[in-house]
């Protein structure tokens, strides 16, 4: 489908947690994250993470030179899951 947004001149960038799956299909452009299957702007309440995720997309969007780029943002899941706990806590308390 990308590719065929991309021919009536409108780029598109994929995110994903399936590198093996992104490099088969081989996108336009993609960023591939480390989080689990279904977890693509991390965890539920981690505004700050989503949105970070979401101009790294766009970044790419702009910054890729090549088609089939991919990009590896430095996120890691532990991380992620970790202050989304601490967000669900802080929510729960309120």
């Amino acid at each position: 489908m990308q590719r065929a947004i991309e021919r009536r001149g409108i780029p598109t960038v994929s995110i994903s947690v399936a590198l093996d799956v992104t490099e088969h299909a081989k996108p336009p452009r993609a960023v591939v994250l480390p989080f689990m299957m279904g977890h693509h702007f991390g965890v539920p309440h981690h505004k700050q993470l989503q949105r970070d995720i979401i101009l790294e997309a766009l970044d790419h969007l702009v910054e890729a030179k090549e088609s089939g780029e991919l990009k590896f943002p430095p996120y890691k899941w532990s991380q992620a899951r970790k202050e989304g706990k601490a967000i669900q806590k802080s929510l729960e308390s309120n």
